[in-house]
């Protein structure tokens, strides 16, 4: 007695499959609910955004620095970054000392990255033009041997 082959592949997956119509018809029945449910008055005001009580003004398109993007993707980085290190110490004793070896060489290039980053000045906030130049006070040589009297 031999099955299909269509019959062997439901019967290995079924599960999968049963899983994906309950998530199609859980949007499904989501959607529908939304759009039946849902209002449906009409108002001069009902497209317009509305926050926390405040009207809005002005332009919700403002120009931001790109520092603030860079030191976000920064901090996802090393945030990531110490979520491995949060699984290598739930697994220390099994790692042993070879992991320990290989997370310290893990912590030591996360280190020269963060300086490499200090270094070149990715994380400084403040623009160039408005940082301030400490200007050195000059120090004069005098090779003239003659002493004022």
């Amino acid at each position: 007695m031999s099955m299909s082959t269509s019959t062997e592949l439901f019967a290995h997956h079924w599960a999968f499959a049963v899983f994906l119509l309950g998530a199609f018809g859980l949007c499904a029945l989501m959607l529908l609910g939304a759009f039946f449910l849902g209002g449906k008055a009409k108002a001069r005001a009902k497209h317009i955004p509305y926050e926390s009580g405040i009207d809005s003004v002005g332009s919700a398109r403002l120009r931001m620095s790109a520092k603030f993007y860079l030191v976000a993707m920064f901090f996802v980085i090393f945030d990531v970054e110490a979520l491995f290190l949060y699984a290598w110490s739930v697994s220390i004793k099994e790692s042993g000392w070879l992991g320990f070896i290989e997370a310290s060489i893990f912590i030591l290039v996360l280190l020269a990255g963060l300086f490499y980053l200090v270094r070149i000045g990715a994380l400084n906030w403040t623009p160039s033009r408005s940082s301030r130049q400490v200007n050195k006070p000059s120090v004069v040589i005098n090779t003239n041997n003659s002493h004022p009297q």
